[in-house]
């Protein structure tokens, strides 16, 4: 959509890219390509992100992985819900806009503010963009440029391609409940660890769902057959070894939990973040340190 913009001299006034730090390392790679092909066509751009202020007892975190660990819970998707893209998504980019210049002057004026939407022509799109039509916001009027083309998922993959960049992949979550089989397949193992960790720290309090696949599929039609755990499917695949499985589920959620502790003893300005414990246990080193 951008790309094509460019090219047809319509104008963009900012792209906006939420980080909420737990994106496949995909996506994290290609985000520094397009930013640069932007700065290089005189678009602007800026990353936004959710900014924890109200930690209370807890270390500090600051991604959404972090906040899983911290609550030891799922992710909203996980329960049927979608809270977590409005909380780390669609929330900073409308607080980012509340503070920027031009939106407060159309405001003033009157006018509403202009979103563009990526959905396309294909059927993964159309069901989203039914899911919003009509919707209306007091602030804002949302357009969906790629769909007034009649461009469709291959059509958007062609121009991409033509203009010399990669072809990026899905972005979500390393984690996220929608992902497909093959796409958990495709992840490095420091992710399918912390895939793990995540499920192992949130299992004591699970009562309705099995794990972030929320429950078993058996794979009838074009779908591929999947436990409701993705702990289960790493450990079926032999994604990582079933020993090294084992000891994160009896020995992380524990350090975990003793860390938190410590933490609660300590002011606020004195706290390790929970973010230099993950880098502990990704690195494989002692975690009661």
């Amino acid at each position: 959509m951008i790309i094509e913009m460019k090219a047809r001299g319509d104008p963009i006034d900012m792209v906006l890219m939420a980080d909420h730090g737990s994106e496949r390392p995909e996506t994290d790679d290609f985000v520094p390509l397009f930013r640069a092909w932007m700065d290089n066509h005189g678009i602007p751009n800026e990353v936004v992100r959710y900014e924890p202020k109200r930690f209370k007892h807890w270390p500090p975190y600051y991604s959404l992985l972090e906040n899983l660990l911290t609550n030891g819970t799922l992710p909203s998707i996980s329960f049927g819900r979608h809270s977590c893209s409005q909380k780390w998504k669609i929330a900073p980019q409308d607080r980012w806009t509340e503070a920027w210049q031009p939106a407060l002057s159309a405001w003033a004026r009157g006018q509403k503010v202009v979103k563009l939407i990526g959905y396309d022509c294909s059927p993964a799109d159309n069901r989203r963009y039914a899911e919003r039509e009509g919707h209306v916001d007091l602030r804002y009027e949302f357009r969906c440029p790629l769909r007034d083309w009649g461009w469709d998922r291959d059509a958007c993959i062609a121009r991409i391609r033509a203009e010399g960049l990669p072809i990026p992949v899905k972005s979500s979550c390393f984690f996220c409940a929608a992902m497909k089989p093959h796409e958990v397949r495709t992840l490095p193992a420091l992710y399918l660890r912390l895939i793990v960790l995540i499920e192992a720290r949130a299992a004591p309090r699970l009562r309705t769902v099995d794990g972030l696949w929320r429950k078993p599929i058996k794979g009838r039609g074009a779908g591929e057959a999947r436990p409701g755990s993705m702990t289960e499917f790493i450990r079926a695949e032999h994604l990582l070894d079933p020993e090294e499985v084992d000891r994160i589920i009896a020995e992380a959620p524990g350090d975990l939990l003793a860390f938190q502790q410590a933490a609660a003893r300590v002011a606020l300005e004195h706290r390790e973040p929970i973010g230099d414990w993950i880098a502990r246990f990704n690195a494989g080193l002692d975690l009661r340190c």
